[in-house]
């Protein structure tokens, strides 16, 4: 049986911890909705400060709503619009300080105040992202950044 371990250390430590855990978590399960519900629980236990976490899938040409932990949330995002679209149409991760200042953000929870995105890619194809939320403005920083990226890649393994 999985056992979440307790986040005691420094960051760093800390995420090559849920990275790991991660691992456990997915290995010998190949269902994408299953590990990506259990990503999604998994971050949602692990970060501080944040009030959304989970996947958009890319489904005709477009992000829709996946599994994910929080309040209730857009269903349907256009690539290249708000952050989530932006991440994915340029397959790069978004780090935005203050939502309100990205043009063309898509207010899903009024209550969020900075938001980090991460591109899911696999064998060159765009899967989906990771769309973190956080209540606080200039919530997410280049360690946060580095290592769920880091966290993806591990996940990218599963799905």
């Amino acid at each position: 049986m999985f056992e979440v371990k307790n986040y005691s250390g420094d960051r760093v430590k800390n995420y090559e911890l849920v990275t790991k855990q991660l691992a456990a978590l997915l290995e010998g399960e190949s269902n994408q909705i299953a590990n990506l519900s259990n990503a999604s629980a998994l971050l949602n236990q692990f970060l501080d400060r944040i009030n959304w976490v989970g996947f958009y899938l890319i489904e005709d040409n477009e992000l829709v709503l996946g599994p994910f932990q929080g309040l209730p949330a857009c269903v349907r995002i256009p690539l290249g619009k708000g952050v989530c679209g932006t991440a994915a149409a340029n397959r790069e991760t978004v780090v935005v300080a203050d939502v309100h200042l990205f043009p063309g953000h898509i207010a899903c929870d009024a209550a969020s105040q900075s938001e980090i995105v991460i591109p899911l890619i696999k064998d060159g194809t765009l899967l989906g992202v990771l769309d973190i939320d956080s209540p606080e403005k200039n919530r997410f920083d280049e360690l946060d950044k580095e290592y769920l990226e880091k966290f993806v890649e591990k996940l990218q393994e599963y799905i």
